[in-house]
This record gives structure tokens, C-alpha cells and sequence, in this order.
């Protein structure tokens, strides 16, 4: 009998991710409510910050770009976000992307499996991924 096995890992689709950035950062710039508030949407290295002169004009842009995600297919769990903070005349939330597994979620679920998969089933830990392989 052949080997099957299969990987589980949490990824995220960086093309997509972008697309969402670039039609939230570009409907920010054009909506009416929008003018003259200086918001700004945009990606540095493993964060996206979200940048306006009020609190309020800061989340409702971080919901515009929630919103793009959604619709590109983007899961909202990728982002941790983080409450607003002053900086200087501007609030920004800084929301860094979290992608592959942590080791300690990866044991929750090589435990879980053991304990209530089939006996041939064997789980291993592999970086930000855990494997899944049985006979």
C-alpha cells in the first residue's frame, strides 16, 4: 500500500495581498470622505500601516482595506492588528502579517491529531509547516 501524506501550513497569497493594498490605497485617495485627511495605505517589509490625521479616519481606512482583502480572498486572520497610536499630527496602526505556523500551535495540533486520528498516523513538526503522513 502506498505512503500518503499532505502538509499542513498557513500561507499567504503576496500577489493578492498587494492587488488589495493597491484598490484600498487608490479608493482612500479618490472617496470623498477621504479628502484632505492624509491617509495612507501601505506595505513595508512584514507590516502594513495604515496612516491618517484622526483616529476615526484611521480605522475607517483600515476597514476599507479589510474589506479589499475580503474580496481578493485574503483571510483576515494573516493580520495582527494593533490599536492606533499618536505620532506627532498623525495616528497610525501598524498591522505585521503573520504567516506559517508557530511552534506552539504546531504542537497543539500534532497532539491533537495523535490523540484522536487513526493509530497509522504520524505527525511531524517541519519549521512553519507540520506534516500529516500515514499507510
Amino acid at each position: 500500500m502506498a505512503d500518503s501524506s499532505f502538509d499542513i501550513v498557513s500561507k499567504i497569497d503576496r500577489m493578492e495581498l498587494d492587488n488589495a493594498l493597491n484598490q484600498a490605497s487608490r479608493e482612500v485617495t479618490t472617496r470623498f470622505d477621504f479628502k484632505d485627511t492624509g491617509v495612507k495605505i501601505e506595505m513595508s517589509g512584514e507590516k502594513i500601516l495604515v496612516e491618517a490625521e484622526t483616529e476615526e479616519r484611521s480605522k475607517a481606512a483600515l476597514e476599507v482595506l479589510k474589506e479589499k482583502m475580503i474580496k481578493r480572498g485574503v483571510s483576515l486572520k494573516h493580520l495582527e492588528i494593533k490599536d492606533p497610536e499618536q505620532s506627532g499630527k498623525v495616528f497610525k496602526i501598524f498591522c505585521p502579517i503573520k504567516e506559517g505556523i508557530s511552534t506552539e500551535n504546531a504542537k497543539k495540533i500534532t497532539k491533537l491529531l495523535k490523540e484522536e486520528g487513526p493509530k497509522s498516523v504520524k505527525v511531524q513538526i517541519q519549521g512553519d509547516a507540520v506534516r500529516v503522513s500515514s499507510k
